[in-house]
């Protein structure tokens, strides 16, 4: 029977096996066209504490969970970072076990790294009620410390607290994103309560805004609400959105789409955009430049026939409770510059068969707004500002692909 091996064993097996490097040598490679993944190994605290720019924060007790998801790439230059190098020279035998072939251990761990005066990151330190309010957050290698924080400090604001805005505000608010503008001039009423989750009985005849703020307050005391008690139109719209990160379009006009896309577009502000009608959603995300803007979807708006409102047509109450769930994941993604957005693509829903389908969107190389002609000319100054829409254009669909094939017998461009 062999003799059972100690953690001296161990490492002084790996140590023979997984090659060492400076932090000087790391430092030169974080900052290549080709940077290896840093992974850091520590626990969450060491981490909070300083980090190496760049790195991925994988705690060694997740390490074998997590790799696969950050790293697929078997043949990835990966380079271990703890405090000294013990947990590094394990944490590189566990990959290399799992097939990892190209792994580094840096000598002196982040310990080293401070020593030779190299730049390290201090995340924001998150109070204790923030941590444990946060801690599904905190667990994640996307988000983390430092992406909490950034949600603290983002700002979003809501066109609308209505059936997509109730959601999308009550989620962004629990996400922790620190500031929520929300525009709207109408007041509750006992109808808006089939699918505007905002607001309540006892609040029926008080104003919108007023009613989302308590909501908001109620749910996440860290997040502050602006409320703008005005409708948006062409004089305010660029002073409304100004200083957002992002913007959650629940509009149920297209004038006031046309408005805010063109003000977003010139802001350089990202909008995500959900509509609905009936059984019907739709969502894509409008990223100035990454993709089409709304003007390239809809260079004319239906007529009135092709989009009712929902006092109108009707929707059933869950649905655009489902397209402002979608609209606040687009936005926690944007603010996170994490995952895919749906910026090029349209995202149609049909709750009747529960399917969702999506849709290739370009961008229209002769568009007023987004063009890289109306871009240059905005940059000299001398974009001229586009009417709201052209009022004897035939509707049609642009920027669509597949043939245009989101056209619709009815469009879900309707009143939520």
């Amino acid at each position: 029977m062999s003799k059972p091996k100690t953690v001296s064993d161990l490492l002084r097996e790996v140590r023979a096996e997984i090659p060492e490097i400076s932090p000087a040598e790391v430092d030169a490679l974080r900052t290549s066209p080709a940077p290896p993944a840093i992974v850091d190994v520590r626990d969450l605290d060491e981490w909070d504490q300083g980090h190496i720019p760049g790195s991925l924060h994988i705690a060694r007790s997740y390490l074998e969970q997590a790799i696969e998801s950050e790293v697929p790439d078997r043949d990835a230059r990966i380079i271990l970072v703890c405090s000294g190098t013990v947990r590094s020279y394990l944490a590189g035998r566990a990959l290399r076990d799992m097939g990892y072939g190209g792994i580094a251990v840096m000598a002196g761990g982040f310990h080293g790294w401070k020593a030779n005066g190299l730049p390290w990151n201090v995340p924001a330190v998150l109070s204790s009620p923030q941590k444990l309010r946060y801690s599904r957050h905190l667990l994640m290698p996307e988000v983390g410390s430092e992406g909490q924080a950034r949600l603290l400090a983002s700002r979003a604001l809501l066109i609308g607290a209505g059936g997509l805005g109730s959601p999308s505000a009550l989620y962004l608010a629990a996400a922790g994103v620190g500031t929520i503008g929300i525009v709207d001039f109408d007041v509750v009423d006992l109808s808006n309560l089939q699918r505007q989750i905002l607001h309540t009985t006892d609040r029926i005849g008080e104003k919108k805004v007023e009613s989302a703020r308590k909501a908001i307050a109620a749910l996440n005391p860290d997040v502050a609400v602006i409320p703008h008690e005005e409708m948006l139109v062409g004089d305010n719209v660029e002073r409304i959105i100004a200083g957002y990160d992002v913007i959650l379009d629940g509009t149920d006009t297209f004038e006031t789409r046309y408005l805010l896309n063109d003000a977003a577009v010139a802001a350089g502000i990202p909008v995500v955009h959900a509509s609905v009608f009936r059984f019907e959603g739709q969502l894509t995300s409008f990223v100035p430049y990454a993709g089409p803007c709304y003007r390239c979807l809809y260079p004319t708006p239906p007529p009135p026939e092709l989009a009712p409102g929902c006092s109108v047509a009707g929707v059933l109450g869950v649905v655009p409770g489902i397209m402002g769930m979608l609209q606040a994941n687009e936005a926690l993604k944007l603010l996170l510059g994490i995952g895919t957005s749906l910026a090029g693509r349209l995202l149609l829903f049909d709750a009747l068969e529960t399917e969702f389908t999506e849709l290739t969107l370009r961008r229209d190389p002769a568009c007023p707004v987004c063009s890289d002609e109306a871009r240059a000319a905005r940059e000299r100054g001398e974009a001229p500002a586009p009417s709201a829409f052209p009022a004897d254009a035939p509707f049609v669909l642009g920027g669509a692909g597949f043939g245009g094939s989101i056209a619709r017998d009815n469009n879900p461009e309707a009143n939520a």
